[in-house]
């Protein structure tokens, strides 16, 4: 059996570190801001998460762009070189066109390559939520010395289990992406309306809910975990935050004590999400019964 790398994007909002103790392979997606690219690197070399909230709080606007086949055909080519094989679980295809981007250059660098396989899934999952399952499938690999195939098939039938839900703070940012109307964001504005969100089956952010205040609304999520949630006392959990570190340490200790949470990790939403969510948004992602 070949050796076979695990390769992901920077839309999983990992920590570096622990994407590189993972072993896995991230592609950057990028980010434009006044006329200049920014690679969305997890180490947050071209611009750091504290310094782009800093902006966007400033009055910043932004805009994204998907990994493109040509990122793509280097980084595998480079491993197929080394012997290696690839799996390959990218962003959510409804959200971006990276998953596209892997599959097209797979099948290009797979024609000078023969010898070698390389396979692409889509994560049906977006930022901590595709780092939860990339966490998850990484783990599943170290330890239990699976092949690609049976690695991915994993990966195929436990995608779905992994859940997504968060609040916005303004739904501004959703209404420039197209997420809510116009006049919903008015109104919600207005009457301080939270909506609860969630990803899909068919990896689309969606709006499930609504919440009076920002307390209600991080309440809200801290209660899915329980009613959607499974075995909780032996899951990890990650938090994503944008650029609102200490209301997720306060989350994560009420994850703790109401359900015996072994374990929370927070991060930030990197740039690339976090152009079109806006500052304050909040998500948490745990292994459910559904999405």
């Amino acid at each position: 059996m070949r050796e076979y790398v695990l390769m992901t994007d920077s839309c999983c909002d990992l920590p570096d570190q622990m994407a590189k103790d993972l072993q896995l392979e991230v592609l950057p997606l990028t980010m434009h801001m006044d006329g200049q690219d920014y690679p969305n690197t997890l180490d947050g070399a071209a611009i750091s998460n504290e310094e782009f909230y800093r902006r966007i709080r400033a009055g910043k606007m932004a805009t994204t762009s998907a990994v493109n086949v040509g990122q793509f055909e280097d980084a595998m080519s480079a491993i197929l070189e080394q012997g290696k094989d690839i799996l390959c679980i990218s962003f959510s295809s409804a959200l971006s066109t990276t998953y596209q981007s892997a599959c097209i250059a797979a099948e290009t660098v797979l024609a000078k390559h023969p010898e070698g396989r390389i396979r692409v899934i889509d994560s049906l999952s977006a930022s901590l939520g595709q780092g939860l399952l990339m966490y998850l499938t990484a783990h599943k690999k170290l330890e239990e010395n699976l092949t690609l195939d049976q690695l991915g098939d994993w990966v195929e039938e436990n995608k779905l289990h992994v859940c997504h839900w968060f609040t916005v703070d303004d739904l501004n940012y959703l209404k420039k992406g197209g997420r809510v109307s116009a006049a919903t964001a008015l109104v919600g504005t207005m009457l301080s309306i939270k909506p609860i969100m969630h990803t899909s089956d068919e990896g689309k952010l969606t709006v499930v809910g609504k919440a009076r205040g920002r307390k209600s609304s991080l309440n809200t999520l801290i209660d899915t975990v329980g009613r959607l949630g499974i075995n909780l006392q032996d899951q990890v959990m990650f938090i994503c935050q944008a650029d609102c570190q200490a209301e997720a340490e306060t989350v994560a200790a009420q994850l703790k004590q109401r359900y015996g949470v072994k374990e929370v990790y927070i991060n930030y939403i990197g740039p690339v999400i976090g152009s079109h969510t806006g500052p304050n948004t909040m998500g948490l992602f745990f292994v459910g019964t559904e999405r």
